[in-house]
């Protein structure tokens, strides 16, 4: 929407963008690397852990001893699959934030570039055409208001979830220790 009158404002412009982009990307990058890691850690952490237990149940008597070790494993399990969730979680959750603040910052420019061509349209129309130009920033207002209801609606929704899946291993957790002790 932004009229450029000048070369350097449309290779500003597109600067701004190309820097949006690599900066995205980099970020995309550095989070493809931090879950590699954490996969890399886990599958290292599970075969150290799969290799204990084999030698712990190679070495049971008999067969109370080895419910007593099958109840003490589970919970240990289950607690690294709920962390190993949560870390994917936060990664993920990390990338949809920071690609909403990009898009919440691009939004803003938007608006402020069609703010300023409307000052600048206005500027030199006719007069008596003051009404139509106050519709237009009035629909403009409009719709960055109903954008700004949505995203905080979305965050709020995110919060929920994320509170909803804390709870969900939470009790989970809890379960499982409970059956543990049983």
């Amino acid at each position: 929407m932004t009229t450029f009158t000048t070369p350097e404002q449309f290779v500003a412009a597109n600067k701004a963008n190309v820097e949006t982009v690599l900066s995205l990307a980099n970020s995309t990058i550095a989070r493809a690397e931090r879950l590699s890691a954490l996969n890399l850690s886990t599958a290292h952490s599970v075969l150290e852990d799969s290799a204990a237990s084999a030698k712990t149940l190679l070495a049971t008597k008999n067969p109370q001893d080895l419910v007593d070790l099958h109840a003490s494993l589970a919970k240990p399990i289950v607690e690294k699959v709920f962390a190993y969730a949560s870390d994917v979680y936060a990664i993920a959750a990390e990338g949809q934030q920071e690609v909403s603040k990009l898009f919440e910052a691009q939004i803003a420019e938007l608006n402020k570039n069609f703010a300023l061509a409307l000052d600048n349209a206005a500027k030199s129309a006719p007069a008596g055409s003051e009404p139509a130009f106050a519709a237009a920033r009035s629909a403009v207002e409009q719709v960055s208001n109903v954008y700004d209801n949505i995203s905080k609606a979305a965050k709020q929704v995110a919060e929920t979830a994320e509170a909803n899946v804390a709870a969900a291993t939470s009790a989970t957790l809890k379960a499982v220790g409970a059956q543990k002790s049983a």
